[in-house]
């Protein structure tokens, strides 16, 4: 067995700090006073892309232009199922193709694919289409729920992670607190497969997705050490909301990394 790197370390110690604030420093509010907040929630856009898909440098570039756009998250997830083509995708990992199989079932869709987006957990079309995807990201901001509100605050040395109290979506018991760990911007040189000779420049790449906490319903303040935030030397964090079993985005929030 191969001596852990230092930065498989630092994830597994950034874990272990995580996992014990989410238990020991957990507050649920005992009443369903929301916690007061003017931050709307960002809509949420996931792209499943590779290095080795000729079709997906259109929708990489339309990546750029949605992580820039006010009101949305755009996270990339590169998958691996296109590394025998030729390349290895140098930045993908297991776990996102994971993610995207998973949300199969919930989407209605026979297979996964590249360029694919995901819009909160509820709705996907070709990344490269931007017309849908447009309507698909105007379609989720103005719908009308009991949506519960999440953001960051920074306090003494931790970040506190804040949900606000709000109703269940209907047949779901629990949702899933997701911290998002990302690279805001990495330029790749392809030197084989089917994009040989361009350089693709990837923005909010996904690096890790840990869970840290459940939600029920109540308002909830989970603390965050912040030198665990900094130790790995990724530039985005982000936290997300899930619905069980990949169910529907709920809320979201991006945390400054360059203000701590």
């Amino acid at each position: 067995m191969k001596n852990p790197s230092a930065k498989t370390r630092s994830r597994a110690a950034l874990f272990a700090s995580l996992l014990l604030a989410s238990v020991g420093t957990m507050i649920i509010a005992p009443s369903a006073q929301a916690v007061d907040t003017a931050m709307s929630s960002p809509v949420v856009v996931e792209l499943f892309t590779s290095q080795g898909c000729s079709s997906c440098p259109p929708a990489d570039a339309f990546m750029k232009d949605l992580s820039q756009r006010k009101g949305v998250l755009a996270l990339s997830l590169p998958v691996d199922y296109w590394d025998y083509l030729g390349w290895k995708d140098t930045l993908a990992s297991s776990a996102n193709t994971n993610r995207q199989r998973s949300y199969q079932n919930g989407l209605g869709t026979r297979n996964v694919y590249t360029p694919q987006m995901v819009i909160n957990g509820t709705a996907h079309a070709v990344g490269s289409r931007r017309t849908l995807v447009d309507a698909a990201i105007a379609a989720q901001s103005k719908t009308e729920t009991a949506a519960p509100r999440m953001h960051f605050e920074k306090k003494d040395g931790i970040v506190e992670l804040k949900v606000s109290a709000s109703a269940m979506p209907k047949d779901q018991k629990h949702a899933t607190l997701w911290l998002v760990r990302y690279d805001k911007e990495t330029p790749v040189d392809i030197k084989r497969g089917e994009n040989r000779g361009k350089t693709v420049t990837y923005v909010n790449v996904v690096r890790e997705m840990m869970p840290i906490g459940m939600w029920t319903g109540q308002a909830v303040t989970i603390d965050i050490p912040m030198d665990s935030l900094m130790a790995q030397g990724y530039d985005g964090c982000a936290a997300i909301l899930q619905a069980d079993g990949q169910g529907p985005i709920l809320a979201a929030a991006e945390l400054d990394l360059a203000e701590l």
